[in-house]
């Protein structure tokens, strides 16, 4: 009876510490959301350092990149943290970059324990750091939280393994899946609710694009306008082949507020390029396709180069449909309205059926909610 007793209690022991570990990582992975679209080009990561149960010290990459999560942390915990866990949402950095590696100023705390969400893939650390702990003498755990923690840093470990940015695809689409009336006229298709989210979205990106076609259909600002984050606008990315973007454009206007990339060919002219870099623009050459286009792998590696991680893919519908095609496409943002607009209304995806992504089995559904009269539904890559 009283090994029953004590079998019992080392259980109960054990399920509650199990739930003190979710609970603490879940905090570290929302923590570390706070930094998407404000750290590229190195992950946006969470910790929090907990002591007999209670939390000592927390923190998250600063914008920038710089200083890490985990020095954060630590900073905040100071003498505390020896002895005490850390619950980080990626294996801590075990290489010199622009800042010294994490797990020396980890094992310099005297922390006990680390529960780390997933091994970094950066060849540079790749388990190395997850190493390097153990090695002093540190308990560490891998693997909590790994799903949630693979989405938040889906950006650096595309980046890392692919050499281009986790793209996002948004589409905001009517009830008869069009983006724009006839002749590309803009119509509300959304709305106040969804686009808030949109908003957010943009803050937690690093980079948004869209074609020069939207950009002289609709003349568009591309940045986040919610109260109080419009410091969190992404850089703003034209694919502009010929170099027609208008120097009278709200995109170039704003060039010297909000960065603005211009991607564009070999061939285009020289004099426009100077006049839109003499209005704050950085224009860059990359290569072209044999269609009316950009190589749109080239443009993502060129983005990867500048440190873009998470980039928002907005428009048109002849650039959804290319990033489409081309399988470029990570992740989906379809939000719908009620209404219909037409059968002259534009598609979404040009010549693609919207089931192209709908009924593809490379994504699945992830997430759907409701925002006010629409819906919004994330797919991934499944």
């Amino acid at each position: 009876m009283i090994f029953r007793i004590l079998e019992d209690q080392y259980g109960q022991k054990i399920r509650e510490s199990k739930a003190a570990d979710q609970r603490f990582m879940q905090l570290a992975l929302s923590l570390g959301r706070r930094g998407l679209g404000r750290t590229w080009s190195n992950p946006a990561v969470g910790a929090v350092v907990v002591k007999d149960g209670v939390i000592v010290g927390r923190g998250w990459t600063q914008p920038g990149g710089r200083p890490h999560a985990e020095p954060e942390a630590l900073k905040r915990a100071g003498e505390a943290a020896r002895g005490a866990t850390l619950y980080v949402t990626l294996e801590p950095c075990s290489h010199f970059g622009k800042s010294p590696p994490c797990v020396d100023a980890v094992i310099a705390s005297g922390i006990a324990r680390v529960v780390s969400a997933i091994e970094d893939p950066n060849p540079e650390v790749a388990g190395q750091g997850h190493a390097k702990l153990r090695a002093a003498g540190i308990s560490v755990d891998v693997g909590l939280g790994a799903q949630e923690a693979a989405r938040d840093h889906a950006g650096h470990f595309r980046r890392v393994r692919d050499k281009r940015p986790h793209v996002i695809l948004k589409l905001a689409v009517s009830a008869d899946d069009k983006i724009a009336a006839a002749g590309h006229k803009p119509v509300a298709i959304t709305g106040e609710a969804a686009r808030t989210q949109v908003h957010l979205l943009r803050a937690q990106c690093d980079a948004i694009l869209v074609g020069i076609g939207t950009v002289l259909a609709d003349d568009p600002l591309l940045t986040c306008r919610l109260p109080g984050m419009e410091a969190r606008s992404p850089v703003r990315v034209v694919l502009d082949r010929a170099l027609r973007l208008p120097g009278t454009s709200k995109l170039v206007q704003s060039a010297r507020q909000t960065p603005l990339w211009v991607m564009t060919s070999d061939f285009a002219e020289a004099p426009a390029a100077m006049k839109l870099g003499a209005a704050g623009a950085q224009v860059m050459r990359v290569a072209a396709t044999a269609q009316p286009g950009l190589d749109l792998s080239a443009v993502l590696h060129a983005l990867s180069d500048k440190g873009i991680t998470r980039l928002m893919v907005e428009g048109g519908s002849r650039v959804a449909s290319s990033f489409v095609a081309s399988g470029l496409v990570d992740e989906i943002w379809l939000l719908r309205g009620p209404d219909k607009v037409g059968a002259d209304g534009i598609p979404a995806l040009d010549a693609l059926p919207l089931s192209t992504l709908t009924g593809s089995p490379v994504f699945k559904p992830r997430a759907s909610e409701s925002l006010g009269n629409d819906t919004l539904t994330i797919y991934e890559r499944a």
